[in-house]
């Protein structure tokens, strides 16, 4: 596995190890050593996935503290676009974002820490994997508006919940972090 800590602090691009044969394949998406090396919360609480059609966005989604978590993403199949906007009022890059695709052919995953919302765009059918460090907790469930950041998403007619285009603006919310 390697690590690369990207444009946010504490925002990390993981190359999984992966391993073909004529079987098929195989792929680690965690290794506790690893992550204590590189100084990264591993204590997962909660595991979920997602299943989405091409088009669709997530998010920007985060919880609200003392339930916020640190995170980790990976896709099982198809390709999206992962996106995270950095809302933490004391960060150098607070309201700066950043994206990497992420997909079951590039072996990546994405690390992100407290204090960020998280979204993303499927570039294709897609099967996404969420390690998160707290139980997921309804009332302290958030978001920010998809489109009110500054990032030009890759889809013409994106697919989007009612919930996702409710969220407040990036301008208009008042970050808890």
């Amino acid at each position: 596995m390697k690590f690369k800590e990207l444009s946010i602090p504490g925002l990390f691009e993981i190359d999984l190890f992966h391993a073909e044969d004529h079987r098929g394949s195989f792929t680690k998406t965690f290794n506790k050593e690893w992550f204590q090396k590189h100084g990264l919360d591993f204590d997962f609480d909660e595991s979920f996935f997602s299943i989405n059609t091409k088009g669709v966005i997530r998010g920007m989604h985060f919880q609200l503290p003392p339930h916020d978590h640190s995170k980790l993403v990976y896709a099982t199949h198809g390709r999206i676009l992962d996106v995270v906007l950095d809302i933490r009022k004391d960060s150098p890059t607070f309201g700066m974002f950043a994206s990497i695709e992420i997909s079951h052919e590039n072996h990546k995953a994405i690390y992100m820490p407290k204090g960020v919302a998280h979204g993303f765009c499927c570039l294709s059918d897609a099967t996404m994997v969420y390690m998160t460090s707290t139980m997921h907790h309804m009332e302290s469930d958030s978001g920010i508006k998809w489109d009110s950041f500054g990032l030009s998403w890759p889809v013409k007619e994106p697919i989007i919940s009612d919930r996702d285009q409710g969220f407040d603006s990036f301008s208009d919310t008042k970050s808890p972090f």
